[in-house]
């Protein structure tokens, strides 16, 4: 198992996005958030959905997933965000370090 990952999300506007980014960071949850305005298309209770949200990028430790996957789903006003992690199999050394230098 990688000891860091890239977990997703993606929140309905840039208030929500950036609350939970800021309850992420000051808790030591991740080390760095990248947010980017994104337009999604889904399937929803049976209809096709089309909205623009707000993709987060959050790098952080393996170890942490359940409590930042806790904390989204406090924060959250969907029923079923997207909480998705993505090992990292590999990076700068120097990066990694710092991901764990900076998280808890």
């Amino acid at each position: 198992m990688s000891s860091f990952c890239l977990i997703t999300t993606t929140c309905p506007d840039e208030q929500n996005a950036k609350s939970i980014i800021h309850l992420l960071l000051e808790q030591k949850l991740a080390a760095c958030i990248q947010m980017q305005a994104v337009q999604s298309f889904y399937r929803w209770e049976g209809k096709l959905c089309e909205s623009c949200e707000q993709l987060l990028l959050i790098k952080t430790r393996s170890s942490l997933f359940q409590k930042i996957e806790a904390l989204i789903l406090k924060h959250h006003p969907y029923t079923t965000p997207q909480i998705i992690q993505v090992p990292i199999e590999q990076g700068l050394s120097a990066y990694l370090q710092w991901i764990e230098e900076e998280t808890t």
